[in-house]
């Protein structure tokens, strides 16, 4: 009786999928989409070097090279000409920005035209990295005479205002003069302290006391 119960019961499992029975594999399913990209792994390690490659074209040619003088001059006569060359365009570039412009030799005398007093034209020309112009020959007194105008004709030129520091024979830096061209009774002798010197429109030099006058202020480079 009992067996038949049992027998009864697995017949009415199977119907309802309750079977124990495991069944047949089924088809084999399509290929799925790949997945995203992983990290990077670890770097390995360096391989050889490469084969040498071809050389490259050729470069074009540079341009020349400043001219630099070090210890005995290697170009003789050459050489001192293209220093002198170069030195003399540095000049007529700097030259070039002013009003009024002489050359004399190796030296110019440049100015804005301006006038001031003897401190206001030794200040200016030394901002400008210049001296205040004294002429060094009968040449050059006489050119530096071009700056005038129709009216004012006097120009400061560059010697010692203190009479203690040389009487008069010395420029601002103290360095001897070695031209002069004073007018007569000068330089004025009753002048016991300072005096500035300036150019007068007959050509000579003058002192005066009288430093605070507007006079053209004329450099040389």
């Amino acid at each position: 009786m009992r067996l038949c119960l049992l027998f009864c019961f697995l017949c009415l499992m199977a119907p309802i999928g309750y079977s124990q029975l495991q069944g047949l594999p089924g088809p084999k399913g399509d290929k799925g989409d790949p997945g995203p990209a992983g990290s990077p792994g670890p770097l390995g390690k360096i391989g050889p070097p490469g084969p040498r490659g071809f050389p490259g074209p050729r470069g074009y040619p540079g341009q020349p090279g400043p001219v630099v003088m070090c210890g005995r001059d290697p170009f003789g006569p050459i050489g001192r000409d293209i220093e002198t060359l170069q030195r003399s365009i540095a000049k007529l570039d700097l030259a070039v920005n002013y009003d009024f412009v002489r050359r004399v030799g190796q030296k110019y005398f440049v100015s804005s035209k301006e006038r001031g007093s003897f401190s206001r034209a030794v200040e200016s020309c030394s901002q400008r990295g210049l001296e205040l112009a004294l002429p060094q020959n009968e040449e050059e007194n006489s050119v530096l005479t071009q700056v005038f105008g129709e009216v004012y004709k006097t120009a400061w030129i560059n010697v010692n205002n203190k009479k203690a520091e040389g009487n008069f024979e010395t420029d601002m830096n103290n360095r001897p003069l070695t031209f002069t061209k004073w007018g007569e009774g000068q330089p004025d002798k009753s002048i016991e302290d300072a005096g500035c010197t300036m150019l007068s429109e007959n050509r000579v030099w003058q002192v005066t006391h009288e430093c605070f006058l507007n006079a053209y202020i004329v450099c040389q480079l």
